[in-house]
């Protein structure tokens, strides 16, 4: 049996991830879900959090698992702290280039007030993945959601991260689903991937 800490992304809470981390107990795993306010600190603050909250528990083994910039806070906490159990992550639509729509944004009135302390941090994303870990990456293709809001992407995208914002260098695997950027939330399939990345270090294709 499996230790799971899920990590939700801007704009939302713990709550959000309720019905992900519902099916994967039903998978036998045990699951943590870590909530915090995105936009009150910058990634520095939020990995230290979730730092303290993944060692607040002894377990052999912890996986990680990020929704959006939920994953960016991932990739902080490793890059920065040696001291945690071996586990597999799966990042989902998480944007490790920077993000397109927070740039389109960036000189409208406001800016600063919607992404709050996080914004510099999701212009710059990350070049590698974690060392030492098995990373995925789930990336939806169904362009719906409030990202659009910044104008239509000319390349496949989730509504939200297009693909390319997701390519990381050090990935194990990747995977398309046809979601949106929150439906990765509710999607069974979504989970049936994330459940098979962190079982055997490989996405399910053709799923």
């Amino acid at each position: 049996m499996s230790d799971i800490v899920l990590v939700h992304g801007l704009w939302n809470r713990g709550w959000m991830m309720a019905r992900m981390a519902k099916r994967l107990r039903t998978r036998g795993h045990q699951v943590r879900v870590f909530s915090y306010p995105t936009r009150a600190d910058n990634l520095d603050g939020h990995a230290d959090h979730l730092h303290s909250f993944v060692r607040a528990e002894e377990t052999a083994e912890c996986h990680l698992v990020g929704h959006s910039m939920g994953g960016l806070v991932i990739l902080n906490m490793l890059n920065r702290y040696d001291d945690l159990p071996p586990g597999r992550v799966v990042l989902m639509g998480t944007p490790v280039k920077g993000s397109n729509v927070v740039k389109r944004l960036k000189g409208l009135p406001g800016h600063g007030f919607v992404f709050g302390k996080t914004r510099e941090n999701l212009l710059k994303g990350f070049q590698v993945s974690p060392s030492g870990r098995e990373t995925g990456m789930i990336r939806g293709t169904r362009e719906f959601g409030l990202g659009q809001i910044a104008g239509r992407q000319n390349e496949p995208n989730d509504g939200s991260v297009c693909v390319s914002e997701t390519e990381l260098e050090g990935l194990n695997d990747t995977v398309d689903v046809q979601v949106s950027h929150s439906e990765m939330l509710i999607s069974a399939e979504v989970v049936e991937q994330v459940d098979q990345f962190l079982l055997c270090g490989k996405f399910k294709k053709g799923a």
